[in-house]
């Protein structure tokens, strides 16, 4: 199973980085749609993960593919070697922060307290939420909040976010009322910790802030 789980980890990135670059080259997608098209995809990584990643060697195989793309996401970065992951020669490190938050929470989640649901939360949330904001922000966002960042993005993001949070607790077997507790608080939580958070460092902040409030009120309630 682990290895398998490798072997689809790679698959699985390297497919969805290889359709953003076709879709951005038919002009399918501009470049904005194309980053979004990785960050949301990607994301679906750690659904493989939880999955495919078990018994007590699964930590030392889950976090190779994230310390691979931390390597691999800096070198294009510099070099804009995959041009449909960066912003049109004017890269941040997002790219970046992106795989260290998935090197952390899988150290934490499946090394450290051995709860891989408690990290899907926070990698979800950032694909779904945080991508899904800068898309419908980019197309119909007309009353801006901070940073240029709008009304009608953030509300995606609080949606998103409570709809990837219920699922993931329900999969995991959490109770229905104490799912939803959790999920109107984190998402609303973690709207606003990317509303206020800069470009680039919410890949840092969203998912390490949402699965680390998960954690905490699932140990309260």
């Amino acid at each position: 199973m682990n290895i398998w789980g490798l072997v689809l980890s790679y698959i699985l990135v390297f497919l969805i980085i290889g359709i953003s670059t076709v879709l951005q080259k038919a002009k399918v997608l501009d470049d904005e749609g194309a980053r979004k098209f990785i960050h949301i995809g990607v994301s679906n990584w750690w659904i493989l993960a939880w999955v495919f990643f078990q018994g007590e060697n699964a930590l030392w195989f889950a976090i190779v593919p994230p310390i691979t793309f931390i390597l691999l996401n800096y070198y294009s970065y510099k070099t804009n070697l995959i041009k449909s992951m960066e912003r049109s020669g004017n890269g941040n490190l997002g790219t970046v922060y992106f795989p260290i938050s998935l090197l952390i929470l899988v150290i934490f989640t499946f090394g450290v307290i051995n709860r891989p649901e408690i990290g899907a939360v926070g990698i979800l949330v950032l694909g779904y939420g945080d991508g899904l904001a800068a898309v419908i922000g980019k197309a119909y966002g007309k009353r801006k909040l901070v940073d240029n960042k709008s009304l009608e993005g953030s509300l995606t993001m609080l949606l998103a976010s409570f709809i990837v949070i219920l699922i993931v607790l329900l999969i995991a077997g959490t109770a229905l009322v104490t799912t939803l507790i959790v999920a109107v608080v984190v998402s609303l939580l973690s709207t606003v910790i990317e509303l206020y958070t800069p470009k680039g460092l919410d890949n840092l902040s969203v998912p390490l802030f949402s699965s680390l409030l998960v954690y905490v009120l699932l140990l309260l309630i």
